[in-house]
């Protein structure tokens, strides 16, 4: 499958005009084999330069999207890699086999809700036993529900959306820290939204503008001990949570809005992650990057 052509054609598109996608509906959480095009999500001729070797690297919400993009470099780049994910099997399995036959390094895949506390426990105990550590925590799993008005948002959806896009990140991350040493990193996923708001998604935004506290907190209370904390705030990007949350309409018309007229492709968000996980991020903490395709934001 030629993904470098599918991204040229996605930017000279994006150049040209604000590029639209057939209108597309899944059902929750979606699925990444299903998505028409299909999201680029590595450049295979592009060789790792092993920024990463000897990494263990624990990817949550990693079976797709952004999820995926960065467990593909970051097994091209030496790590091995651990894939947390809620249910989504064929697009998991998926991800493991490029990480294992396409870069050679060792992926652990492992199911489970994260927004209930004691399957984040479950997870680090399952990679303390097969690895004995962490070195690399991404904290990335999200949902959003998209409503119009906040009198149609329910209790329900306001709940599941803290736990899974909030609370995971904090309950995965005190189960891990006592296995994580000095030199380990932690990297959260934010979004454009945490800075500007979004109309139809207030309580996802509100989330990912806790996750830029989170970061900024945490990333002070360990810069002592020599662990980086730092996070990414990508604009919109092409994956399954979009199909599985909009209408076809606003589907078809994903990430138009952008100064550069489109939706990232997955491959596009990874190097950021790569960046604050490498050695040439290490004086910085607390802070996060922004690939948003032109959008302007300050914090």
């Amino acid at each position: 499958m030629n993904f470098s052509g599918n991204l040229k054609n996605a930017m000279q598109k994006g150049s040209k005009q604000r590029q639209l996608r057939k209108p597309q509906l899944q059902q929750r959480p979606g699925s990444e084999k299903r998505l028409s095009p299909k999201p680029v999500f590595d450049y295979p001729e592009k060789k790792g330069n092993n920024k990463l070797l000897g990494k263990i690297a624990l990817i949550s919400g990693g079976d797709s999207g952004i999820g995926r993009a960065v467990a593909v470099l970051f097994a091209k780049e030496g790590a091995d890699i651990i894939v947390s994910y809620l249910n989504e099997h064929k697009d998991a399995k998926e991800t493991a086999a490029i990480v294992q036959h396409t870069y050679g390094r060792k992926c652990t895949l492992i199911p489970g809700n994260l927004a209930i506390e004691k399957n984040c426990k479950t997870v680090i105990k399952k990679i303390i036993r097969e690895y004995g550590r962490i070195d690399i925590l991404i904290n990335n799993a999200a949902l959003h529900y998209e409503n119009k008005k906040l009198g149609d948002l329910t209790t329900k959806e306001l709940f599941k959306t803290f736990e899974t896009n909030i609370f995971s990140f904090i309950w995965l991350t005190k189960a891990a820290l006592p296995y994580m040493k000095k030199g380990a990193c932690i990297i959260n996923t934010s979004s454009v939204t945490a800075y500007r708001g979004s109309a139809g998604l207030i309580d996802y935004a509100a989330t990912k503008g806790a996750i830029v506290a989170f970061t900024r907190s945490l990333s002070a209370n360990l810069v002592k001990k020599g662990i980086r904390v730092n996070g990414v705030a990508p604009g919109p990007v092409w994956t399954p949570l979009i199909a599985s949350s909009f209408s076809a309409k606003r589907v078809a018309k994903f990430g138009s809005d952008t100064p550069m007229g489109r939706a990232a492709e997955p491959v596009e968000i990874a190097p950021s992650y790569l960046f604050l996980a490498s050695d040439d991020s290490n004086f910085i903490t607390g802070q996060f990057i922004h690939p948003n395709g032109g959008e302007i934001i300050n914090g």
